[in-house]
């Protein structure tokens, strides 16, 4: 009988998928509303002053690329993060990837009404969090919804990047025990990334997704 209970609350809302992506589009537009205070007054910015500094130099008129990039660079890597790890980094994903990158590709193309008025904030930054939401979502269906292994993505949870950069063979041998397809992915992705002198770790972890997609485990 307690187990039939636990199940059964396992199905309400607070376990549903579109619960997260409730979630992620309330940061995302408290987050991005954050920017609008900080580019309309200077303050509210909801990151660190090193970051914040990139999309300072753009309002000055240094121009808006590094904060474009390095915030787009986390929102991409996050994202494809998020559906393996089961975990999204809100600072990476979020604070960075929409409070910065995403402001500072509007701002580089000219496009500052969403940044000027607080309303059209919180709806940019609702849209931003809901597309963010709903893809990762799409892709933990079309990769590990039928299965509980994350292809090793899960023995990196809490490894900084110091220590990530020697997870790579863990990873591959994590990929392999959950499918031989999977494994064959990772270390294919884990010898093109050695190659072009990237991490291993993410190689391996691209590489064993893309497969998984293909070669989804029973």
């Amino acid at each position: 009988m307690e187990s039939k209970v636990i199940e059964h609350e396992k199905q309400g809302f607070w376990y549903s998928e579109w619960a997260f992506v409730l979630f992620v589009v309330s940061l995302a537009s408290g987050i991005f509303s954050g920017t609008h205070m900080y580019y309309t007054y200077h303050v509210g910015a909801f990151n660190d002053l090193a970051v914040v500094a990139m999309l300072e130099a753009g309002i000055k008129g240094g121009g808006f690329g590094a904060a474009a990039a390095f915030g787009g660079a986390f929102l991409f890597a996050r994202i494809l993060e998020g559906p393996l790890v089961g975990i999204l980094d809100i600072g990476g994903s979020l604070q960075t990837g929409v409070g910065i990158g995403i402001a500072a590709l509007l701002l580089g193309a000219g496009i500052t009404a969403p940044l000027k008025y607080f309303t059209l904030a919180l709806v940019t930054g609702a849209i931003a969090g809901a597309i963010i939401g709903v893809i990762i979502i799409a892709i933990r269906k079309f990769t590990i919804d039928t299965s509980d292994s994350t292809f090793g993505a899960d023995i990196m949870m809490g490894a900084g990047n110091a220590s990530g950069q020697y997870l790579g063979p863990l990873i591959v041998v994590s990929a392999t025990m959950a499918s031989i397809p999977v494994g064959i992915g990772s270390i294919i992705g884990a010898a093109i990334f050695y190659a072009f002198k990237k991490p291993v770790a993410g190689g391996a972890i691209l590489g064993a997704m893309l497969f998984g997609i293909f070669f989804p485990i029973k």
